[in-house]
C-alpha cells in the first residue's frame, strides 16, 4: 500500500483545514459538497447553535463512563463512524484504516455499500467489535440480496438501509468541479454493485428514476425475510416515517438528511429528532447524524433522545489528514471533549444522562 506524509492536527478545530491541504480539489468538492445551495448542510450546524448545555458546579463527579449500548451491544462511546462512500479516495488506507481505528476506540462503525474496500476486507481489519453494513438498494433485488448475504457472512451485525436516496440529490459544487459518482470508481463490493442513479431522466412525457419500480416500504419487509440481522432505516426526518419504519419491523431509525447531500431545504436532523423520539416511544433505538463536530454536540443530541450519534465528514477529514492514525486521534479527541462536557454538566454516565442538561437558546 502506498504511503504519504500525514498532515498533523492538534485539536478538533484543526482537522478540516488539515484535510483540505491533503486532498485534491475535485475530491474535496465531493467530501464537502451538499445538495443545491447547501442550505441543509449549513442548517445542520446552525441547529446545534440553538441549544445550550447547563453547567453544574460542585457536582461531585470524579469519573465519567462514556459507554452505552447499540442494539444490545456495549460500545465505549456514544458516537459512531457514520457510513461514507469511497474512503479510498481520500487516503490509501480507506475503510481498512477507518475500521482499525474504530476498533481501537471501541466504537460502532458503519460501512457503505459504496466502500472502496470489500466487506470481507473490512471484517478482517476489524475482527471484533460492532460493525454494521449500510445498504443501497440495487436495481435488481437479487443483487441486493447478495450484498446482504455477504455482509451477514462477514460478521456485520446489522443492515442499515439508506432510504433517502432513490436518486442522488443535485449537488452543485460537485457539478462545478466535474466530480461524479459513477461506475468508473472502484468498489469493494465488486463490479455488480452500482451507486444510486445520478438523477431522474426524462423519458417520453415523464421523469424516471432509472428502474422499473420505485423504492417502497416493501423493501424493509423483503430485507427482513432474507436475513436474521436487525434492520435499521436511515434517512428518517419525521414522526410519520418513524412510525412506518417500526410498523415494518425496523429495530432502529437514523434521523439523517444525508449530511445535506440529498434534498436541499430538508430540515436539519437535530430539529426533528425530538419529533422522531416521541413517535418511536422507546419501541426502537433512535440515532442521529448531521452537523456533529464536538463532544458538546454529542451531548445535546443524546439529551434530546438519540441513543448514539454518527460522525461523517469529520472522520473523512481525519482519515484524509492522517489515515487510520488520524481517525484514531480524532476519536480520542472527541471522547475527551465529550467527557469534559459530562464533568462540567455534572454527569457521570452516558446511560444515566439527565436530559435537563440541555435547553433552547435564547432561553
Amino acid at each position: 500500500m502506498s504511503r504519504r506524509k500525514a498532515v498533523r492536527f492538534v485539536s478538533l478545530s484543526d482537522v478540516e483545514e488539515a484535510a483540505g491541504r491533503a486532498v485534491p480539489e475535485r475530491i474535496w468538492s465531493y467530501v464537502m459538497g451538499g445538495a443545491g445551495t447547501e442550505w441543509t448542510d449549513r442548517a445542520n450546524r446552525a441547529e446545534f447553535d440553538r441549544w445550550v448545555l447547563r453547567p453544574r458546579v460542585l457536582a461531585g463527579v470524579s469519573k465519567v463512563d462514556l459507554s452505552t449500548t447499540v442494539l444490545g451491544e456495549t460500545v465505549r462511546a456514544p458516537f459512531y463512524v457514520a457510513p461514507t462512500a469511497y474512503q479510498g479516495l481520500v487516503h490509501p488506507e480507506g475503510e481498512v484504516g477507518m475500521a482499525r481505528a474504530a476498533a481501537r476506540a471501541g466504537a460502532l462503525a458503519m460501512f457503505s455499500t459504496l466502500s472502496s474496500a470489500s466487506p470481507e476486507a473490512i471484517a478482517r481489519a476489524r475482527p471484533r467489535g460492532p460493525r454494521w453494513f449500510q445498504l443501497y438498494l440495487q436495481p435488481e433485488w437479487e443483487a441486493t440480496e447478495r450484498l446482504v448475504r455477504r455482509a451477514e457472512k462477514a460478521g456485520f451485525g446489522a443492515i442499515v438501509l439508506t432510504a433517502d436516496t432513490p436518486v442522488l440529490g443535485v449537488r452543485d459544487r460537485q457539478l462545478r468541479s466535474g466530480f461524479a459518482i459513477d461506475s468508473s470508481l472502484p468498489l469493494g463490493g465488486g463490479p455488480g454493485v452500482v451507486p444510486p442513479s445520478r438523477g431522474p431522466e426524462f423519458e417520453g412525457d415523464s421523469y424516471s428514476v432509472g428502474r422499473r419500480y420505485g423504492e417502497s416500504w416493501e423493501a424493509v419487509d423483503r430485507l427482513r425475510s432474507v436475513t436474521d440481522l436487525p434492520v435499521v432505516v436511515k434517512g428518517v426526518l419525521g414522526g410519520a416515517d418513524a412510525r412506518l419504519a417500526l410498523a415494518h419491523g425496523a429495530a432502529g431509525v437514523v434521523v439523517s438528511n444525508h449530511g445535506g447531500r440529498q434534498l436541499d431545504r430538508s430540515p436539519p436532523a437535530l430539529a426533528v429528532l425530538p419529533e422522531v423520539v416521541r413517535a418511536v416511544r422507546g419501541r426502537a433505538e433512535v440515532y442521529l447524524d448531521g452537523g456533529v463536530r464536538r463532544g458538546t454536540d454529542v451531548l445535546v443530541a443524546l439529551a434530546l433522545g438519540a441513543r448514539a450519534v454518527g460522525i461523517g465528514r469529520p472522520l473523512l477529514w481525519a482519515l484524509a489528514a492522517g489515515g487510520g492514525a488520524g481517525v484514531e486521534r480524532y476519536l480520542s479527541l472527541l471522547a475527551t471533549d465529550t467527557a469534559s462536557g459530562m464533568i462540567l454538566t455534572g454527569q457521570s454516565a452516558i446511560r444515566h444522562l439527565d436530559p435537563k442538561i440541555v435547553a433552547p437558546w435564547p432561553g
